[in-house]
């Protein structure tokens, strides 16, 4: 999620004679201070005067606090990533050292408590998501920022510190996929006499790219929408304390077991950890509405990223654009936007339509029959994993009709082959 707070970052160059308002100015310098909530607080009125950037300025505003808000939560409850020896072996890695808390005086977390945090996150998003569609529909605008050099506030101490940056978040990855960190050397350089200067990752956001975060603010909302239309308690207790172990929950002390079985008494402990998450993950559906409203959204993400690309598709500037068309200039090395592609990713928002309206069928492995996503959305009782992927689980929502496969995606393979999973998050 993080990469989502990176992606809000924003400062300013208007084309053409259009005029920016007091957000539009302002909106970068805010970014890089931590301060864009009180540019946003004046930026209302503008907004519902129609003006483009103000509604951006609300949008990012949106954005950014509900990853804070989230992030905050995780922290003051002391949240870690779960680790073990075993977990090393199984990923082949040195994940031998349990880790602590950053927060060293986490407060107590309970299951009532966790669902308010993922009901504000999803809520906060949504009204980002309204500020981003009146945002792209509103006077023309483009701002350019270094998303890498804005500043969020991770802990909730009221600060965002000059560690608490995109820039600074990504710094392990920058190896990985060179992502410069800002004010800072490319990676594998030191600060020294004769270094070359970082890359430019500054990016001229613009009014189609206010509906491409629309889109994500539903991405992002959407898996949160389906846990929440669950009641996941006893998956909270039986497992939870991997994720928060001083927040007081049911077996934090017994994360470290007394004797062994296989392995040693941490790695024992993680194993019978994870077959208490798989035995308890049997969700009952609490909030059918709200599950059903989980095909709205999806329709929403695929209408919106053809919105997006029209707009994409009718601009006649090339100024450091997110996504590019064909006639622009990427700024992704070796990823050139062609006509192909794009025909290729609207013949996909075409077929993924077909699935969630359930005219196409989701493949199962056990059954010539395929899924029925909308079936499933509009009717499911209880969400039992294991028996949805065995099969059993799977009966009522097995329909005749067409199944997808490799031919109902044949123009994505042929043209985006196997990099079609970044495709897909970059074009939304």
């Amino acid at each position: 999620m993080r990469i989502f707070v990176a992606a809000a970052g924003l400062a300013l160059a208007l084309t053409g004679a259009t005029q920016a308002s007091e957000a539009g100015d302002q909106l970068a310098q805010s970014l890089y201070d931590g301060t864009i909530s009180d540019l946003a607080a004046r930026s209302t009125a503008a907004c519902e005067a129609g003006e483009g950037d103000a509604c951006f300025t609300l949008g990012l505003d949106g954005f950014i606090a509900a990853y804070e808000t989230f992030a905050q939560g995780l922290y003051r409850h002391g949240a870690v990533t779960p680790n073990s020896p075993a977990m090393g072996m199984l990923l082949g890695m040195g994940l031998d050292t349990p880790t602590a808390p950053a927060n060293p005086n986490p407060e107590p977390l309970t299951y009532e408590q966790f669902r308010d945090l993922l009901d504000t996150f999803s809520k906060t998003l949504d009204i980002a998501a309204g500020h981003m569609k009146q945002a792209g529909e509103g006077t023309p605008f483009v701002i350019h920022i270094d998303p890498l050099q804005v500043r969020i506030d991770l802990d909730g101490n009221g600060e965002a510190g000059a560690a608490e940056t995109l820039g600074a978040l990504l710094g392990e990855a920058g190896e990985f996929v060179n992502i410069p960190a800002p004010d800072a050397p490319p990676p594998g350089k030191t600060k020294s006499k004769g270094t070359e200067p970082t890359e430019n990752t500054i990016i001229g956001f613009d009014n189609a790219d206010a509906i491409w975060f629309a889109g994500y603010a539903n991405i992002s909302a959407t898996p949160v929408e389906i846990i929440l239309a669950h009641d996941f308690s006893d998956f909270f207790n039986a497992y939870f304390h991997r994720i928060f172990p001083k927040a007081g929950l049911p077996m934090q002390e017994f994360s470290r077991g007394e004797g062994t079985l296989m392995m040693d008494a941490d790695s024992d402990a993680f194993i019978a950890d994870i077959v208490a998450a798989i035995h308890t993950a049997d969700f009952p559906v609490i909030d059918q509405p709200r599950l059903a409203a989980v095909l709205g959204r999806l329709s929403a993400i695929t209408a919106l990223s053809r919105q997006n690309w029209e707009m994409i598709l009718a601009e006649t500037d090339d100024d450091r654009e997110l996504l590019p068309s064909p006639t622009q200039t990427s700024l992704v090395p070796d990823q050139t936007i062609t006509e192909d592609v794009v025909k290729a990713w609207f013949a996909t928002l075409d077929q993924l339509d077909l699935i969630i309206n359930g005219e196409l069928l989701l493949p199962h492995w056990r059954f010539s029959q395929g899924f029925n996503l909308k079936t499933y959305f509009e009717t499911a009782t209880e969400t039992d994993l294991v028996m949805l992927f065995t099969g059993h689980a799977a009966l009522p929502y097995l329909s005749d009709g067409p199944v997808a496969d490799a031919a109902a995606f044949a123009e994505l393979n042929r043209v985006m082959g196997d990099e079609w999973p970044m495709f897909a998050l970059w074009f939304n």
